[in-house]
């Protein structure tokens, strides 16, 4: 599963989150300012994981969303 998430479905946005999570960490480590590689982990780990859709869940490609046909109106 983690294997098939590293090396499958890359897109540019995935890219970009992980490049900017670098350059987020690698200027935290150049300023001192430490906080900023828990926030610079975060994006790259977004990128790397492919985890910011909804925690995983749209990952594989089945994002579809059914319409609630039982609602009153």
């Amino acid at each position: 599963m983690i294997w098939k998430r590293l090396f499958t479905g890359w897109t540019y946005v995935r890219i970009a989150y992980l490049v900017i999570g670098l350059l987020v960490i690698g200027q935290s480590i150049a300023e001192e300012q430490w906080l900023g590689l828990a926030l610079g982990g975060y994006i790259s780990f977004m990128g790397l994981f492919a985890f910011g859709c909804a925690a995983g869940s749209c990952f594989d490609g089945s994002c579809s969303v059914e319409p609630d046909n039982n609602h009153k109106k």
